[in-house]
């Protein structure tokens, strides 16, 4: 065999490497790989719907999870405000009620922090909601003096005395509230905070007494950005 002829059949066995091994790659990929990211959990209960979905190819059971009703609110400064916010933000919220010196301060101080932290992103909000039945616009008003950021819009310090707070929080949030049995003046409170994505489900609870869980709260609040934005690209870019 001449060496024209062996150089010829070598040339077409490497074209076709670089054809076919693409190729083979893809397949081996898409039956054998899979895309692994890390997600937060999803709480409360759970149920199969009997459909199934597809994404990225794949088929899975779709799944419907706990998710928060609506509440309408009155902010500190008289504005109607609505929770959770639109669905195209993450919230974070708490419970507090303003004559509470210990817990509620030191929930709304850890807010302060993080609300400064993440002014400048548009996709998050936090909600502070008094639980307190007798609270109105005044006495949250002078609350509010002790404490900066609340005019950067993406801090709600809210009241509801209409609404049933305490069956919203135990039902809705998956948190603890009632009135102290003891003394029907004060209120006992969840101290955590509550998070809760873009489709009103509930992705992670935070005790504020435990050290180094407000920076845990930090840093999935920006994992789930990251998940948001993946899952959802167009419609938050429209933002």
């Amino acid at each position: 065999m001449s060496n024209r002829t062996q150089g010829r059949k070598s040339k077409i066995i490497l074209l076709a490497l670089i054809l076919l091994v693409p190729g083979f790659l893809y397949i081996a990929v898409n039956r054998l790989g899979s895309n692994h990211y890390v997600s937060l959990p999803v709480f409360g209960e759970k149920r199969l719907s009997g459909e199934m979905k597809r994404n990225w190819g794949r088929e899975y059971p779709d799944t419907i999870f706990h998710t928060l009703g609506a509440l309408n609110f009155t902010n500190f400064d008289g504005k109607p405000v609505a929770f959770p916010a639109s669905d195209t933000t993450i919230n974070v919220v708490h419970l507090f009620y303003s004559k509470d010196k210990s817990f509620s301060r030191l929930m709304m101080e850890n807010v302060q922090g993080l609300s400064d932290r993440f002014q400048e992103n548009p996709l998050i909000n936090f909600y502070s909601i008094s639980v307190d039945p007798s609270e109105n616009e005044a006495s949250l008003l002078s609350f509010t003096k002790s404490f900066k950021g609340l005019q950067n819009g993406h801090w709600k310090m809210v009241f509801a005395p209409s609404s049933d707070i305490f069956s919203y929080a135990k039902e809705q949030l998956l948190i603890d509230a009632m009135i102290d049995p003891t003394d029907s003046t004060r209120f006992l409170i969840s101290n955590q905070f509550v998070l809760v994505d873009s489709k009103r489900r509930i992705r992670g609870f935070y005790d504020v007494s435990q050290k180094g869980e407000v920076d845990r709260l930090e840093d999935e609040v920006k994992l789930l950005v990251v998940e948001e934005i993946r899952n959802r690209p167009a419609k938050i870019a429209q933002k």
